[in-house]
């Protein structure tokens, strides 16, 4: 165990943590929302630190990071636990474990252990993804402070709920993060994931303004996001507030966990998100879950053309110069290009 950072006492056995945008208020003995921060007599301890209970070599394209290093590897790292409820999480006996049966569980590896084998498997960034990171922050903050001194990025795969001062604290050493927004209804977010629209919205606004690469992605359910007007409400805050050069990934839902009275989404349901991205501006609207739609492609946004071709997580065709078009020579928006 470890100290947690980012709370305050509120009287002699009672915690407030500041972590996530929770803000929990916890008990002595009890833990947080997560189920891994606990009040331990007054102090606030992470129970995952040193503590992954996965770590594996991915594609990039997995994250989906498409404007991220495209075609590198990424070690990935997780804890279990989860400041989420998703309905539909497909990665839940670790996101879900301490919250419904109070485990917590992982393997012994320090921050340096971790970043030594992301070197050992020549890998260029290190994404922190399969559970939450904002979870985890501790362990994830030194892991990335040690990368970064050893040449290798990181990347955060999110749910968009980290609080201001953790953000602010660890964005020196975070080079890009794929944030999930859900959805666009505060009824959506509080039925299906157990949190607020409104935190999510300031949390991406803020990676934004702290120059961190972004990239979102939708998971399209049939029959609770996959309205028209509430796409394209996504596509145009993304135009408005973020810049149509951000990358949106719409996803293909498959029926999982606790969610399974909804059908899985169709290819025309997934191609018209799309579309409906398209027409509002956006430069890059992706494709997931769905391989060789065409929908994976990068296009050029001035003349159109293939420049980055994919079938799944493989990159089929590279079609950039110093991160611009090879045939109209226009820029392409992104880190590592």
């Amino acid at each position: 165990m470890k100290e947690a950072s980012f709370y305050e006492k509120k009287d002699e056995k009672t915690l407030h943590c500041f972590l996530c945008r929770h803000n929990c208020i916890i008990a002595d003995g009890k833990r947080g929302i997560c189920g891994v921060r606990e009040n331990q007599g007054g102090i606030l301890y992470s129970l995952v630190y040193d503590l992954p209970c996965a770590y594996h070599v991915d594609p990039i394209e997995k994250k989906p990071l498409y404007h991220f290093y495209p075609g590198s590897r990424a070690f990935s790292v997780a804890t279990v636990g989860c400041n989420f409820r998703c309905r539909h999480c497909q990665n839940h006996d670790i996101s879900q474990g301490p919250r419904e049966g109070g485990r917590v569980f992982g393997e012994k590896m320090t921050a340096k252990q971790i970043v030594e084998q992301a070197r050992e498997s020549r890998c260029t960034s290190i994404s922190y993804t399969y559970t939450e990171p904002t979870i985890f922050f501790e362990y994830a903050y030194d892991i990335a402070r040690i990368a970064r001194e050893n040449g290798i990025a990181n990347n955060f795969v999110t749910n968009g709920y980290m609080e201001e001062a953790p953000l602010r604290a660890i964005a020196p050493y975070l080079d890009a993060a794929n944030i999930d927004l859900k959805g666009f209804s505060e009824s959506f977010y509080g039925k299906i994931c157990g949190a607020r629209l409104s935190g999510v919205l300031d949390t991406i606004r803020l990676h934004k303004e702290l120059g961190i690469w972004i990239e979102l992605t939708t998971l399209i359910i049939p029959g609770h996001n996959d309205g028209e007007e509430e796409l394209r409400a996504i596509a145009r805050f993304i135009a408005k507030d973020l810049g149509v050069e951000t990358p949106w990934h719409v996803s293909a839902f498959y029926p999982t966990y606790k969610l399974l009275d909804a059908e899985p989404t169709s290819p025309e349901t997934l191609a018209r998100a799309r579309q409906i991205g398209i027409d509002e501006g956006l430069f890059h609207v992706y494709e997931g879950n769905i391989p060789g739609s065409g929908g994976e492609n990068t296009f050029c946004h001035n003349c159109h053309k293939v420049v980055i071709g994919r079938y799944g997580y493989a990159i089929t065709e590279y079609n950039l110069k110093g991160g611009a078009c090879k045939f109209c020579g226009s820029a392409l928006d992104g880190v590592g290009l």
